[in-house]
């Protein structure tokens, strides 16, 4: 079983390894399986059917989905959130015959705080996702992503930018935005490929 921690709750066909470590608040629903070494941060909520590797690491308040499987070197900072059925990979050449298990094959794939990603998106190994950006529903994500830039397609590429709060955002001949729920200021750059918080 987990290493104790106050007030998580798991269901009872959830299987935990001895080792992993689940932070309080957690919940773990129906046919989960959390290996050793996986490490779940405070609040976390993982819905039913969802794989969580050795050497996978969650911080506070992530959100996954139905049907994840999250495999060894994938990072998710804290609040978080995958889809329904996002798929991870964490080894960009496999081969049947090619045993490529073990120290430095496995890529780290990173998401930033606040990272959303919708139904069916495909992760490739290796990339960093910034702060706040969202990927689309069904995109295949090749390379790293912005913080707060909306991703989609296949490959996915830049379709524009998202506040903290999750609203797109219409960019005014200055370059400044505001986040319609949030009232939060950004700045486009003047090449327009980030977007910083403005004072």
């Amino acid at each position: 079983m987990a290493e104790p921690a106050a007030n998580f709750y798991a269901h009872p066909t959830a299987v935990l390894d001895a080792g992993c470590r689940v932070g309080a608040g957690s919940r773990i629903w129906h046919f989960c399986h959390l290996a050793g070494g996986a490490v779940l941060g405070e609040g976390c909520s993982l819905g039913q059917n969802v794989f969580v590797a050795d050497g996978v690491t969650l911080g506070r308040n992530v959100k996954v989905q139905n049907n994840v499987s999250l495999y060894g070197g994938v990072v998710c900072e804290d609040d978080v959130f995958l889809g329904p059925s996002v798929v991870f990979t964490n080894v960009k050449n496999p081969r049947s015959a090619v045993p490529r298990r073990g120290e430095g094959h496995y890529q780290t794939t990173h998401l930033e705080r606040g990272v959303s990603v919708g139904a069916n998106a495909t992760l490739v190994c290796g990339i960093r996702l910034g702060r706040y950006a969202f990927v689309g529903a069904g995109s295949v994500v090749t390379r790293n992503v912005p913080a707060y830039a909306l991703v989609y397609g296949t490959p996915a590429r830049p379709q524009g930018w998202m506040s903290a709060a999750g609203h797109r955002l219409t960019f005014d001949e200055q370059g400044r935005a505001t986040c319609p729920e949030s009232g939060e200021a950004y700045q486009l750059s003047p090449d327009k490929k980030a977007i910083t918080e403005a004072n």
